[in-house]
């Protein structure tokens, strides 16, 4: 059998995800060789695992067992490549990489210092803005004190105009609120959901002024307009594939409704972010349309993200290309279907008596 028909075994971290679905189902997909799917996680009841070959329960990545967990696993599977899915678990496997060379593992992952930039909103809006790369960002001001917090939050504008904030290290819609006097806190109490996001400055005062230990915050312009992702497939610093996806309907910070939109704007400074910071495998930017319909860099997630079985559904399996790029095969990517529009919903997953997992 050719080379690069040959079956492969890949590990998929964070199985219980919820865009770890649709990254198994890219990988079932494949027709031109079998693949054997070993997932992984810390919760037995992953939904992941009623989809793959095989699963195991791990530690927290910041366990000091994370790494030797993962190895032994890697090496009873005779895993070839591994594909992380959760942020927290990038830095430790990168900064381990060599051990899983020694085994024949190949991590499709990006090096330290380019996660550092990327895992880190603040990080990564100030590389944009110091380095002359020419990548849009919003306004934005570190606060380490209530003090700094509330003087970035005026100097920005704010209650003449909208104001956000969100911790600089952290996923989805954890920590992030929009500031404005444009609210209606009766509506808000008894028509809107719990995850709603705005808020006012007077609200979260308390909170804030009296904390033990002030987190650590990134106050920024808000930005009314339209939001994208876009999913990369980068080589060491050359993006091999951009697509932008319009996201029209988000829940828990995750898209339920969104589009494939050929931004050319965006797919150049996607492009830039890429080739300063020499990202590699999968890469995740997001980008947001000031009131003017500048695209806007706000942050990234330097792995596989939960949606992208949307570019899959567009004619580009990227997660398949990154399994073949790790394997040091040729990668050619296919033309995207501009267009192509995705509506989630729920499904189900059910547990016999055994605890094994199935669905219908």
């Amino acid at each position: 059998m050719d080379y690069k028909m040959r079956d492969a075994t890949v590990l998929v971290t964070g199985a219980g995800a919820p865009g770890a679905p649709g990254i198994i189902k890219s990988l079932h997909l494949v027709k031109e060789r079998k693949i054997r799917i070993i997932g992984v996680d810390m919760s037995p009841n992953s939904i992941g695992f009623s989809l793959i070959d095989k699963s195991y329960l791990i530690p927290p990545a910041l366990d000091k067992e994370f790494i030797p967990s993962i190895l032994r696993i890697c090496e009873e599977e005779k895993v070839e490549v591994l594909m992380p899915l959760v942020t927290r678990e990038l830095m430790p496997l990168a900064e381990n990489l060599e051990k899983f060379t020694e085994i024949g593992v190949r991590v499709s992952i990006s090096p330290p210092q380019g996660l550092r930039i990327t895992n880190n909103k603040y990080l990564l809006m100030n590389h944009c803005s110091r380095n002359n790369i020419k990548v849009p960002v919003p306004e934005f001001i570190p606060a380490n004190s209530y003090e700094e917090f509330k003087e970035a939050v005026f100097k920005l504008g704010y209650p003449r105009v909208n104001v956000c904030f969100k911790p600089p290290v952290s996923n989805g819609l954890r920590g992030f609120r929009i500031l404005t006097q444009e609210i209606d806190r009766l509506d808000l109490l008894i028509n809107q959901k719990p995850m709603n996001t705005v808020t006012t400055l007077e609200d979260i005062e308390p909170v804030l002024k009296n904390a033990k230990v002030f987190p650590e915050l990134v106050v920024m312009e808000y930005l009314p307009g339209k939001e994208y992702s876009v999913d990369i497939l980068a080589d060491n610093g050359k993006a091999l594939t951009v697509i932008p996806r319009l996201r029209e309907k988000i829940k828990m910070g995750i898209s339920f409704v969104g589009t494939t939109i050929e931004n050319k704007t965006i797919i150049e400074a996607s492009k830039k972010v890429v080739a300063t910071l020499k990202l590699n495998g999968n890469i995740g930017l997001q980008f947001k349309k000031d009131e003017n319909g500048i695209p806007k860099l706000i942050e990234s997630n330097p792995r596989l993200q939960g949606t992208i079985v949307l570019c899959t559904a567009a004619g580009v399996n990227l997660v398949y290309l990154a399994l073949k790029l790790a394997l040091r095969e040729k990668v050619m990517p296919p033309e995207v279907k501009w267009g192509v529009k995705m509506i989630r919903y729920w499904d189900e997953v059910y547990y016999d008596e055994r605890g094994q997992a199935y669905t219908l």
